[in-house]
């Protein structure tokens, strides 16, 4: 199946704010997952395995990281003489004062570039969330239906909060009504934050939200307005999907797919995560080491126990160390005689002898950022929050 012309854009410039110290200094996009990716992996993946040959990175908030990783979209394919990858950095231009304050903005900011490429459909995606979807079938189903506009939306678990989502109310794949963030949502059918647009509709919505100053983030005002002038297709994604935008949800999103029977898989060879980590010496398990149920990233050294935990490469578990339903990024050190629960530990920090972090039946994490060293003996409860190194702070400690 031909895809005809398509332009996929994936928004990748989210600061994550309420992941407090996880991205401080880094955009969301770039926090690792499963230990060995990035987040923006799975979306460059999904569109890779779709078919998708032009794709453009959209960036504003802390992109140095992040356009390291993506590597002029080589680990996709992407990286061609005409068409494939591009990069769209921030930027300030004539019309717009400042950076771009939603999705919606960063859309009509970068649409001169958009328009010029002319595409027939527009594929936006967000960075953001942990899900593998086929693309093909949501492009299908928008050109069958001859809709303006189509969201791609899913249900969430029973008891979940609906309030940091775009609550959808669909019927015979259509959607009649869309409520942003609601106090008290209706259902549990929530955008997930992935649209295939008709781009001169798409064009004509955000000049006019433009010229009345609405724009923001494309739930508050740009599919409200596209659902009341036109038609907005529903497209059900019955797979898996998780928002990873707190703490908790990103050690949780995690941890359930260690399951036996997880709800999605990372290394289906069917849909294989694509990434450009970079290669490193194969993982130590050592004689007095005890795992389960663990992901173990390459150039890990586990000579302690580990249950229910994802270790990223380089991570170090000295013998006597105790690590329980955690999430440890690129080479954190846990010394000897630590205990570690439920906590989120970002890289190059080090957990001194016999501290204790977390417990292991608290709701809410320990979160360390990066380059920290907790002190031996320390106790941090649940809930501790503590910001990574400033650079200063890391010169002093080298010294």
């Amino acid at each position: 199946m031909t895809h005809g012309r398509v332009l996929c854009v994936v928004l990748a410039g989210g600061r994550g704010s309420r992941l407090g110290p996880l991205t401080t200094g880094r955009a969301k996009p770039s926090l690792p997952v499963g230990g060995n990716y990035r987040l923006i992996d799975l979306a460059l993946s999904n569109a890779a395995h779709s078919g998708l040959s032009d794709v453009w990175v959209l960036q504003q908030y802390e992109p140095h990281l992040l356009s390291e990783h993506l590597a002029g979209g080589r680990p996709w394919d992407l990286d061609r003489t005409r068409g494939g990858f591009r990069l769209l950095a921030p930027f300030q231009g004539p019309a717009h004062d400042g950076f771009a304050s939603g999705n919606a903005d960063a859309l009509i900011r970068n649409w001169p570039v958009i328009a010029a490429y002319d595409p027939e459909v527009l594929l936006v995606c967000s960075a953001d969330h942990l899900l593998t979807l086929d693309l093909r079938a949501v492009l299908a189903q928008h050109r069958e239906s001859g809709v303006d506009a189509t969201v791609v939306s899913t249900t969430l678990p029973a008891g979940a909060d609906v309030s940091r989502y775009l609550v959808v109310q669909a019927d015979g794949g259509r959607v009649r009504s869309v409520d942003y963030k609601p106090e008290h949502g209706r259902g549990r059918s929530v955008g997930t934050e992935v649209f295939a647009y008709r781009p001169d509709v798409l064009a004509e919505h955000l000049r006019e939200l433009h010229r009345t100053g609405e724009l923001g983030d494309y739930g508050e005002r740009l599919l409200p307005s596209l659902v009341a002038d036109g038609t907005v297709g529903d497209f059900h994604h019955r797979g898996h999907w998780r928002d990873l935008g707190t703490p908790m949800a990103y050690l949780d999103g995690q941890l359930e797919l260690l399951r036996d029977r997880p709800p999605m898989r990372l290394d289906d060879p069917d849909w294989p995560i694509l990434t450009s980590m970079p290669m490193r010496g194969p993982a130590r398990v050592r004689r007095t080491a005890e795992l389960e149920r663990v992901w173990l990233a390459p150039a890990a050294d586990v000579a302690g126990a580990v249950v229910n935990s994802v270790l990223g490469p380089g991570v170090v578990i000295e013998r006597g160390a105790t690590v329980r339903h955690s999430v440890l990024m690129d080479d954190v050190v846990v010394r000897a005689g630590a205990q570690v629960s439920r906590s989120v530990i970002a890289e190059g920090s080090v957990v001194g002898r016999r501290a204790t972090l977390g417990a292991p039946q608290a709701r809410h994490p320990v979160v360390i950022g990066a380059h920290r060293r907790i002190a031996a003996d320390a106790e941090l409860p649940a809930g501790t929050q503590v910001e990574p190194h400033r650079p200063r702070d890391l010169i002093r400690a080298a010294r």
